[in-house]
C-alpha cells in the first residue's frame, strides 16, 4: 500500500476538544514509526519492512522530493575500481576531516559498512555511472587520499550528478516493493513521551486536517538538517530540522550545533548547489585576476582541499578585494576546458543548474560561486546503532528508551567538526540500515502498547495556539530576521562581538513570538499555518546554534574564530550537548569524544595535521 490515511490498517478515530476546538484524532499503531522519507527514512523503513516489523513512514513532502534527491556528487566507499583503497585510509581521511572531533567507533563502523552497502545499493538497482569495463565509476573528492593523506583517492561512487536522486527513487521502489506503508503529507507535530520513553509522534494530515496519533514501541526521527536557519542555503525549504525541535520540546539535548558547514560552491545569489564533483573532474576556481588561489592554501589538495578550507580560502580572497564582478563579491568556478563530452555525461545537472540560475553556458563561461549553509554536524546526540542518548546525572552516554534518530537530523558523529563529501549519503544509507537493524532486535512483531488515553494533547494545545495566533507580526518577517542574523553573525567567520550580537538579535526574534500572526485558520493545506510551525521549529535551532558558537573559545573544522584562531584540544576535545526550553533559554553541557575505534584492526595514524 503506497498510503495510508483515516480509518485504514486498523486505525481508530475519536475528537478531542482544545481551547473549544474540536479536533479529529485518529489512532493508529506500529512497531516503529519513521518520521522522515530521505535516504535515512526510507533505508530505515525498508530494513524495517524486510524484517517484518509492521512500520508506518511519515513525511510532509511525497518520497521522492525529500532532498536527498538533490545530493548530487557522490557516495563514498573504498571499492578501489579506479585504483588502491583501503577503508583504514577513508577513516584517517574522515577523522582528520572532522579535526579530530569524530566519534571513532562510529567512523570506523561506517567507513566498513560502506563497501557493502554500495554493493547493496547496487543489487536494489541504482543506476551508477559505470567504467568501460563494467564496474562502478569513482570520483576524487575533496579531503579523500590514498595510503593517510599522501595520493589522492577516487573513493566517490557516482551516478552521473544525480546520485542522491538515483538513490532515492530506488529505496522508495523497494520500500514499496516491499509493502511498506506511507504517510504521506503528514506533519509531524511532537513526541509522544511518557515518563521519559518515547511512545511515538502526532502528526497533521494536510490533506483532510486530521490529527493523527502513531503510538509505536521505537520512533526513528530521519527529518533531515535545518539548514533553513540561514537566508543562503543549498537546503531545501522543507529543511527546518522539525526532529530536532521534538526532541528540545521533549526537554531533550542536541550536540555540536555550533559546527554548519558552509559548502564553497554555491550558485551566487540563489545558493543553488553546484557539486563538488565539478572540482573532482578537473574544474578549479580563480579570483578576480584569473589566478588558481587555492595553490596558496592548500598546496598539496589545492581545489580538492576539504570544503570548510575551501570556503575559508574563497571568503578571505573576497574580503582581500580579490573578488570577481562589479562588486567583487564572488569567485568564479570554471569547468569551460572540461571536454563538452565529459560536461554531458557526468555533469548535466550542473550544466542545467548554470543555466537556469546563473545564466552561465559551463562549456563557455565560469560559474559565479560564494559559500553557502549546507550541511549540519550537529543535531540529535545517538550512539552507533543510532538509539537517541542525553546527558543524565553526570552519565553522558543515557539512552533515550524508545528513540532512534538518523541521517542529517542525528548526530552519532561520524562528520565531527566538519564533513567531508559524499560521506553524507554512506551516512545515510549505513545509519539507516543500522536503526533497522537495531530495532529488530530489540522487537518483537506485534507487541502491546500501553494504554495512553490524553498522549498527545499537548502537542494539539501548541497546534491549536499557533492556529489562532492574533498577534501584528508575520510569520515571515520573524523567519527572516532570524535568517539575516544567523547569515551576518554566525557564517563562515566567527566573533565573540557577532556572535553575542547574534544572540542579542536572535533573542529579540524568540521574544517576537507571542506577537506571531496566522491570518489562515483552515486545517486543510494551511501553508500558513505550516510555515509558523516550522519556524517554530528552526527558532529553537538557531538558538542552539549561535549559543553553542559563542560559547566554544577555539576554531575547529567549520567553526572559525577569528579571535580564536587555534585549535584547542586540552580544552575543547568534548562535544557541546544544549538544551533549549521553549522560551529560549540554554544549558550547555558536554559529552567526550569517543577515541577509540571499534577495533584493533585499524593501524596508528600519522600525526595530527590542520588542514590538508
Amino acid at each position: 500500500m503506497a498510503e495510508a490515511s483515516g480509518k485504514s490498517n486498523g486505525a481508530s478515530a475519536g475528537t478531542v476538544n482544545i481551547g473549544g476546538n474540536a479536533y479529529k484524532i485518529v489512532d493508529h499503531e506500529y512497531d516503529v514509526v519513521v518520521v522522515g522519507a530521505g535516504g535515512a527514512g526510507l533505508r530505515a523503513t525498508l530494513g524495517l519492512a524486510t524484517k517484518g516489523l509492521k512500520t508506518a513512514c511519515i513525511t510532509k513532502v511525497f518520497p521522492t522530493r525529500s532532498h536527498t534527491v538533490a545530493a548530487q556528487g557522490g557516495i563514498s566507499a573504498s571499492l578501489g575500481n579506479m585504483g588502491p583503497d583501503d577503508w583504514r585510509w577513508h577513516m584517517y581521511d574522515t577523522v582528520k576531516g572532522s579535526d579530530w572531533l569524530g566519534d571513532q567507533d562510529a567512523i570506523e563502523y561506517m567507513v566498513r559498512e560502506a563497501v557493502p552497502a554500495i554493493i547493496e545499493l547496487e543489487h536494489y538497482g541504482v543506476p551508477f555511472s559505470r567504467t568501460p569495463d563494467g564496474k562502478i565509476y569513482q570520483r576524487p573528492f575533496g579531503g579523500m587520499t590514498t595510503e593517510f593523506g599522501k595520493g589522492i583517492a577516487q573513493r566517490t561512487c557516482a551516478a552521473a550528478d544525480r546520485t542522491g536522486h538515483a538513490i532515492l527513487h530506488t529505496l522508495y521502489q523497494q520500500s514499496l516493493k516491499n509493502h511498506a506503508e506511507f504517510f504521506i503529507e503528514y506533519f509531524a507535530l511532537d513526541l509522544i513521551m511518557d515518563e521519559g520513553v518515547c511512545r511515538g509522534v502526532m502528526a497533521w494530515n494536510l490533506d483532510d486536517g486530521t490529527i493523527h496519533r502513531f503510538r509505536a514501541h521505537k520512533t526513528v526521527l530521519a527529518t533531515g538538517g535545518y539548514g533553513r536557519v540561514y537566508f543562503t542555503a543549498t537546503s531545501a525549504h522543507t529543511c527546518t530540522g522539525d526532529g530536532g525541535a521534538m526532541i528540545l520540546r521533549a526537554g531533550l539535548p542536541m550536540e555540536d550545533m555550533e559546527f554548519i558547514q558552509f559548502h564553497p560552491t554555491g550558485v551566487y545569489g540563489a545558493g543553488c548547489l553546484i557539486t563538488e564533483g565539478v572540482r573532482g573532474e578537473g574544474g578549479y576556481v580563480t579570483n578576480a585576476s584569473g589566478e588558481r588561489f587555492m595553490e596558496r592554501y592548500a598546496p598539496s589538495a589545492k581545489d580538492l582541499a576539504s570544503r570548510d578550507v575551501v570556503s575559508r580560502s574563497m571568503t578571505i580572497e573576497i574580503r582581500e578585494g580579490r573578488g570577481c564582478g562589479p562588486n567583487k563579491d564572488y569567485i568564479e568556478l570554471h569547468v569551460e576546458h572540461l571536454d563538452p563530452k565529459v560536461i554531458h555525461e557526468r555533469l548535466p545537472g550542473i550544466a542545467e543548474t548554470a543555466r537556469i540560475f546563473a545564466g552561465v553556458d559551463v562549456t563557455r563561461q565560469p560559474i559565479p560561486i560564494l559559500p553557502t549553509c549546507h550541511y549540519n554536524m550537529g543535531g540529535i546526540p545517538t550512539n552507533h546503532k543510532c538509539e537517541v542518548v542525553t546527558v543524565k546525572d553526570g552519565d553522558p552516554n543515557v539512552v533515550v528508551p524508545g528513540l532512534l534518530a538518523v541521517g542529517e537530523a542525528a548526530c552519532v558523529s561520524v562528520h565531527g567538526a566538519n564533513r567531508l563529501g559524499s560521506n553524507s549519503l554512506l551516512d545515510l544509507v549505513v545509519f539507516g540500515r543500522a536503526a533497522a537493524n537495531r530495532c529488530a532486535e530489540l522487537l518483537t512483531p506485534g507487541e502491546s502498547h500501553k494504554q495512553l488515553p490524553h498522549a498527545g494533547e499537548e502537542a494539539i494545545a501548541r497546534f491549536d495556539r499557533l492556529r489562532h495566533a492574533k498577534g501584528g507580526t508575520g510569520t515571515a518577517q520573524l523567519r527572516l530576521n532570524m535568517q539575516r542574523t544567523m547569515q551576518n553573525d554566525c557564517a563562515v567567520f566567527r566573533t565573540q562581538q557577532s556572535l553575542d550580537e547574534g544572540c542579542e538579535k536572535l533573542d529579540k526574534v524568540i521574544g517576537g513570538r507571542p506577537d506571531l500572526r496566522v491570518k489562515d485558520r483552515s486545517l486543510i493545506w494551511n501553508s500558513d499555518l505550516m510555515e509558523t510551525l516550522e519556524f517554530e521549529n528552526l527558532i529553537l535551532q538557531a538558538q542552539a546554534t549561535i549559543r553553542s558558537a559563542a560559547n566554544r573559545k577555539e576554531s575547529r573544522g567549520a567553526h572559525a574564530r577569528e579571535d580564536y584562531p587555534e585549535r584547542d584540544d586540552k580544552e575543547w576535545m568534548k562535544h557541546t550537548v544544549i538544551w533549549v526550553d521553549d522560551s529560549g533559554k540554554t544549558r550547555i553541557d558536554y559529552r567526550p569524544v569517543i577515541m577509540q575505534p571499534m577495533s584493533n584492526d585499524v593501524q596508528s595514524f600519522p600525526p595530527k595535521a590542520r588542514v590538508y
